[in-house]
């Protein structure tokens, strides 16, 4: 008889198109092969206010078992927006205005955590996906005896809220996307005792041909572009990558078209060389990565970045915000891109990138060859399976 184990996630399905959530959904189908997978996460399906959409309380998701929890309130933008300035502005903070912090991120859903706590013993471990909101913050502490923690943490404010310190104590093992994520959690929390493995995330790319005219025909895209393709939004470095895109312009007026792929929450400049597709599938993505110039991820805040990775599986080499350790570790490990930290960087790195064919060439095939070496599914399905395994010590 198979293990039974769990994953804990704060959104969960198909439609779902979070890094984290996908890295969750990726993992949990693998190890369904060696184990009785189940998830535990919540009803909501859209990030910025949380409200319950999913209507089933257990549903099957390629063949593994959901479980849906409600939430109990929404997030109202303006009351966490106005939380979240008073968290870092307080002269005094302390550990219950985190909490209330905490509260107003949410996902909030009492029904899950009692869930977890009442029903542990089911699992043979618990499988916690990122450290940042309710689900993995009330509900790791309720069965630390059984948590694997993968925080998908990188440097940013939240992390060093003082609440967070036990968090990364209390699991049996850790699993870090990368490297950088690894030293950055054992320098915070000098937990460097706890059982951990780097293990990061396999690229899925289709088997068959990517049909190329396909996508040109339905998007009327027949000229050179670079890519940005994820959440639009400014957490994420967008309006940067705006401004700085459309400086650039103005001395280069024959630069590539800047297309962008993704769902947005901030206005995009009215520009006609900046093209916003919207949510599209996979396979349109696909094709647009493999004949994009460069592919930009414009965000200091990435602790794996899937589409950086599938990008270069397709030859594309990348030009990334370098203030991100995780961003310039795959730059430079896999010599497939450059990294920029203000606008005369990013000018030169794009002349560089642009002007130069050859360049752009080698730095595909090698960040390829990175890809195919750290990125494949086999080897790190074996070091959530030794993790999964592992007898507590």
């Amino acid at each position: 008889m198979k293990k039974k184990i769990a994953f804990v996630v704060q959104r969960y399905g198909l439609e779902v198109n979070g890094g984290s959530e996908l890295s969750c959904r990726l993992i949990a189908e693998k190890l369904s092969q060696h184990y009785e997978v189940e998830i535990l996460t919540t009803k909501a399906l859209d990030y910025v206010t949380w409200e319950n959409h999913y209507t089933e309380d257990i549903e099957k998701i390629n063949g593994i078992t959901v479980r849906r929890f409600k939430t109990d309130f929404p997030r109202e933008s303006k009351v966490f927006n106005k939380i979240n300035e008073q968290v870092f502005t307080k002269p005094q903070k302390n550990i219950y205005d985190e909490l209330e912090w905490m509260k107003a991120q949410g996902p909030a859903s009492f029904e899950l955590i009692e869930y977890i706590q009442k029903s542990q013993n089911q699992y043979h471990k618990i499988i916690f996906f990122t450290y940042l909101y309710f689900t993995t913050f009330f509900g790791l502490p309720q069965a630390a005896e059984k948590a694997i923690l993968v925080p998908t943490a990188h440097d940013e404010p939240y992390i060093y809220f003082s609440m967070f310190k036990p968090l990364f104590h209390l699991p049996q093992s850790i699993v870090f996307l990368t490297e950088e994520e690894k030293q950055f959690v054992h320098k915070t929390f000098n937990n460097q005792y706890i059982n951990n493995v780097v293990a990061g995330v396999g690229v899925d790319v289709p088997d068959k041909e990517i049909n190329i005219h396909a996508f040109k025909d339905k998007f009327k895209v027949n000229d050179d572009f670079i890519l940005y393709v994820g959440r639009i939004d400014e957490s994420k470095g967008c309006k940067e990558l705006f401004d700085y895109y459309l400086e650039y312009k103005k001395k280069e007026p024959d630069a590539p078209k800047l297309l962008l792929m993704g769902k947005s929450v901030i206005d995009i400049p009215k520009h006609p060389d900046i093209i916003p597709l919207g949510f599209v599938s996979d396979e349109e993505k696909f094709a647009a990565m493999k004949i994009a110039k460069i592919l930009m991820m414009p965000s200091k805040f990435e602790s794996l970045s899937m589409v950086v990775l599938e990008s270069l599986y397709y030859e594309t080499p990348v030009l990334v915000n370098g203030h991100c350790d995780v961003l310039v570790g795959h730059c430079d490990r896999g010599n497939a891109g450059l990294y920029y930290t203000d606008y005369n960087e990013f000018e030169f790195c794009l002349n560089v990138m642009l002007k130069n064919n050859d360049l752009r060439g080698k730095m595909g095939t090698s960040g390829k060859e990175y890809v195919i070496k750290y990125f494949d599914w086999e080897i790190i399905i074996n070091k959530f399976i030794a993790c999964i395994d592992r007898e507590n010590t």
